[in-house]
């Protein structure tokens, strides 16, 4: 079984269900909005990108043609992956997954730190661990690089398709009418997050 080439969008689609589901399991499976704020937003993604829901039909059609992602259906549409059932991945390892499709090769250390958010590995051993089963799998899924000259650690990259580069807009000057839209973009999904936390403690009290 090969793996499938994935664009960069698909990549983040799916990078951004996998760390949704973990980093924020109240809201997850993610409505076609939320999943919009997900893409773009502008922390933990490299590069950003600039993107407009009607964008995002196309690679979750693809997601679910290759049974990565299903529909969840309701009064708002949602989506789930099935990355982990696919590829059979441990929680930990769906972090690493993750966070190698969000913002690209990594060090080991980097992946450490970055995966917080969705997993906290106790220690490198661990990560290590669960790094060699991504590189051990049928197929595997990430390869380690070449170490650059200098470097300490060589990075990691996942297998899925070829990274995106950084749009004009991801880069250092970036036009501060971007940067508010991108602002705007992260309060929705923090209202959206707040709903769905209010929801829950609704019914949570209504059970008294």
């Amino acid at each position: 079984m090969s793996l499938p080439i994935l664009s960069p969008l698909e990549q983040r689609v799916l990078g951004c269900l996998l760390e949704k589901e973990l980093s924020t399991p109240e809201v997850y499976p993610l409505s076609m909005n939320a999943l919009l704020h997900a893409c773009t937003q502008s922390s933990n993604r490299d590069p950003v990108m600039q993107v407009a829901e009607a964008d995002l039909a196309e690679p979750v059609a693809r997601l679910v043609a290759l049974g990565l992602a299903e529909p969840w259906p309701g009064r708002v549409a949602k989506v789930a992956h099935l990355a982990k059932q696919q590829w059979n991945l441990s929680v930990q390892e769906g972090a690493l997954l993750a966070e190698l499709l969000l913002r690209g090769a990594q060090t080991p250390g980097e992946l450490r730190a970055n995966t917080r958010r969705m997993y906290a590995f106790p220690d490198m051993a661990e990560l290590e661990g669960c790094l060699q089963a991504l590189l051990e799998a049928e197929p595997p899924l990430v390869e380690r690089m070449p170490r650059s000259p200098g470097a300490r650690e060589a990075r990691l990259r996942h297998l899925l398709g070829e990274e995106a580069s950084a749009p004009p807009a991801a880069r250092p000057g970036v036009d501060r009418r971007d940067r508010l839209a991108e602002l705007e973009q992260e309060v929705a999904e923090l209202r959206d997050e707040l709903a769905a936390l209010r929801a829950a403690f609704e019914a949570f009290r209504a059970q008294f």
